[in-house]
């Protein structure tokens, strides 16, 4: 599965701790009022973590943060504080008076009021959460966000080592959380630590060719104004405090994770656990950005899911049809980008001239990460782009291209390129909804095929095909989590489709526990905007414009589907 990387040590619930009144002067204006508390918020947010602050801002002095404690941040267990928490940002936020606010100021209370009802609604779910999830789990992520970590001076690598340093202390924060969460009967399927387990054995082997060694050389060797003994200083300090504090934590990590080892009450789906249900229903709304049950999700689901069969069927009976990728299988993935950035300029708005980095997963990681993922730059730097491609998940050239679209043009890179170049409150960008984030790129992705070099019947027999699958494994994660399946159940559902290979269904089985609600982010919110569109387009008839609709859907940015459909409405039907 494709993912964005940059808010995983934060994205528990947006506020752990933290207190910030609503107070405001009576010579402010209240627009002005409701600025100064979104900065305020934005602050108190992208300071909680020095990775939080490094990947959202270049430049954090021009908000006003300097000398921010060096930390990876916390993972609270107090029920009590998080909700008071909550409780004052709300009270704050329901103090300013709607009507007077801008309309883009009215947008951002709105995203902000769906965001703190709904981790509200969750905080009594605290210990349900897992930071220690195959393939996005903290374990699996971290290194990725070091080796990342951008030296722009000398003072960011003090920054960095300084960090590094503090490995041990955050693991063990995460050892505390998966005691609680066994303490109370809620700790994760062993299973599923056997793959924490190998995971974190696989980083570990990589000993001296571990990339936390090469990606700081050659970072550190960037940087002009340092002399050779100072370079040798820091990459001999870099290589002394992973020996001695990261692998150390890894090691920690699995003795902690096998000493808990059958302590956790349930092996399967959410909804074996006391109030499963209610858990799924708030994650999918998190999650997912919407608000329909979970019935309605599936007869949603199952009804693309037939469609899509239908379609199919329709092409290859009486037509058949084979693979034709002739013209990509030679190219690079940097000349098949560049592809899709042309091919995207026939649908979609302009957006600002950017720089892509593309690089690969080591190869010692290539099992245990996504096919690809786009690493979310600073919001003051978005000129700057990097995805990453897992050379060991993606088998042909078309995959490659239509991943490239959905990390890419017109994915990932253009969604957050174009929504940073509006200059949208700061606010937002801390603000996590991967129906939108996930679904958008979904929607590009199953876009591309129609942009590769093959024919219309291929590509709609291969975009047919990938929308299908990624039905199949939602339809699956509603299946397991709120209804109940088990492997056996999972079994049938998929054999009916002709899937019936017992290793893969088993190793379906286990990846939709680990990571529940994580494939409703990507079908669901493609399927959100794909309606939309079907519903904007038969209300405008021949007046439909791709790119209107595109550029509304884009410039509303990351939130809750039914404010992003109030809000394309709003700008493509003035008049409904």
């Amino acid at each position: 599965m494709k993912a964005s990387i940059k808010k995983l040590l934060v994205s528990f619930i947006l506020i752990y701790g933290l207190f910030l009144s609503g107070c405001k002067s009576s010579s402010e204006s209240e627009n002005t009022a409701f600025t100064d508390f979104t900065h305020q918020l934005f602050c108190q947010e992208v300071t909680s973590s020095t990775i939080s602050l490094h990947y959202t801002l270049e430049n954090p002095s021009s908000y006003g943060l300097e000398n921010v404690p060096i930390s990876y941040g916390n993972l609270s267990t107090d029920i009590t504080q998080t909700s008071a928490s909550i409780e004052n940002y709300h009270s704050a936020l329901h103090s300013f008076d709607f009507e007077q606010l801008s309309s883009e100021n009215q947008l951002t209370y709105t995203i902000l009021d769906f965001y703190l009802e709904t981790s509200a609604s969750g905080t009594r779910f605290l210990l349900y959460q897992e930071p220690l999830s195959p393939t996005i789990g903290v374990h699996a992520q971290l290194p990725i966000l070091l080796s990342e970590f951008q030296f722009y001076s000398s003072e960011d690598v003090d920054t960095y080592l300084q960090l590094l340093d503090t490995t041990d202390t955050y693991f063990q924060t995460i050892i505390e959380f998966e005691n609680a969460k066994s303490e109370a009967g809620l700790f994760m399927a062993d299973y599923q630590a056997e793959e924490v387990i190998s995971q974190c054995n696989a980083f570990i082997n990589m000993g001296k060719n571990n990339y936390l060694y090469s990606t700081f050389n050659d970072r550190i060797n960037a940087l002009p104004d340092l002399s050779s003994s100072e370079k040798d200083t820091y990459i001999s300090t870099n290589k002394e405090i992973i020996e001695t504090k990261v692998f150390p934590s890894y090691e920690c990590l699995i003795e902690s994770l096998k000493s808990l080892m059958g302590t956790g009450i349930n092996q399967k789906g959410l909804c074996f656990l006391p109030d499963g249900k209610s858990y799924y229903e708030y994650l999918v709304r998190q999650t997912v950005g919407v608000s329909d049950s979970i019935s309605t999700l599936q007869k949603r689901t199952k009804s693309q899911i037939l469609d899509d069969l239908s379609s199919m069927e329709e092409i290859i009976f009486p037509a058949s049809t084979s693979q034709n990728t002739s013209l990509l299988d030679s190219a690079t993935p940097s000349s098949l980008l560049n592809d899709l950035k042309t091919k995207t300029a026939k649908a979609f708005p302009e957006i600002p001239s950017v720089t892509t980095d593309i690089k690969y997963v080591p190869t010692d990681m290539q099992e245990y990460l996504s096919p690809a993922f786009y690493m979310i730059p600073a919001i003051d730097n978005y000129q700057n782009n990097v995805i990453y491609i897992n050379q060991g998940q993606i088998y042909d050239s078309l995959s490659l291209y239509t991943t490239l679209a959905h990390e890419g043009y017109p994915g990932h890179l253009y969604q957050t390129v174009y929504f940073h170049s509006q200059n949208p409150d700061p606010v937002r960008s801390i603000l996590d909804f991967g129906g939108y984030v996930e679904g958008w790129a979904t929607y590009t992705e199953m876009m591309a095929y129609y942009m590769a070099p093959i024919s219309e019947m291929e590509a709609t027999l291969m975009q047919k095909n990938n929308s299908l699958i990624l039905g199949l494994y939602a339809y699956a994660d509603m299946g397991i989590h709120y209804d109940g399946w088990s492997q056996t159940d999972l079994n049938n559902f998929f054999g009916t489709y002709g899937i019936t290979d017992p290793l893969i269904l088993e190793s379906i089985y286990h990846m939709i526990i680990g990571t529940p609600a994580n494939y409703l982010k990507y079908y669901l919110g493609y399927l959100e905007i794909y309606d939309l569109k079907k519903e904007i387009a038969g209300e405008l008839q021949k007046e439909f414009s791709q790119t209107d609709f595109h550029e509304a859907v884009l410039t509303a940015g990351p939130a809750p589907f039914d404010i992003v459909k109030e809000f394309v409405r709003q700008k493509l039907l003035p008049d409904d």
